[in-house]
């Protein structure tokens, strides 16, 4: 069986940091990707994808990482069942990283610059994307 992700695209927001009890390091960021085609209207469309990195490389990911930074993630589908604080049942979908390869300029020049215009107006809280 294969479940294998590969993309490029930019955070829409700073990574989160925490720790487990043991102390392994996670991260977590979402990432907007442009769709490669257009839509009946002639606009491209962008998904929002949250993605998951663990130990040495979140640490890294929240040090060298912000919103509007470009990246490469290797990683594979994961999705899990969880109770929100209200008790309901839910379902997420996110993306484990293997890799996450930082594509911007070290120099952390304006990100405003640095960002095609489609992905721009990027949503900025989770709250937002439809799952």
């Amino acid at each position: 069986m294969l479940n294998s992700f590969i993309a490029i695209g930019r955070l829409t927001r700073d990574p989160e940091l925490r720790y487990t009890p043991n102390n392994t390091a996670v991260a977590s960021f979402t990432l907007a990707v442009d769709r490669s085609r257009k839509n009946a209207a002639g606009e491209r469309e962008t998904d929002f994808i949250p993605v998951v990195v663990w130990g040495q490389q979140a640490e890294n990911c929240n040090t060298y990482l912000s919103k509007g930074k470009l990246v490469a993630v290797d990683g594979r589908l994961q999705i899990r069942n969880y109770e929100d604080k209200d008790g309901n049942k839910r379902t997420i979908a996110e993306i484990v990283a293997e890799s996450v390869q930082f594509l911007s300029p070290k120099d952390g020049g304006n990100n405003e610059q640095q960002q095609t215009s489609s992905t721009h107006d990027v949503m900025t809280s989770d709250d937002d994307i439809p799952w």
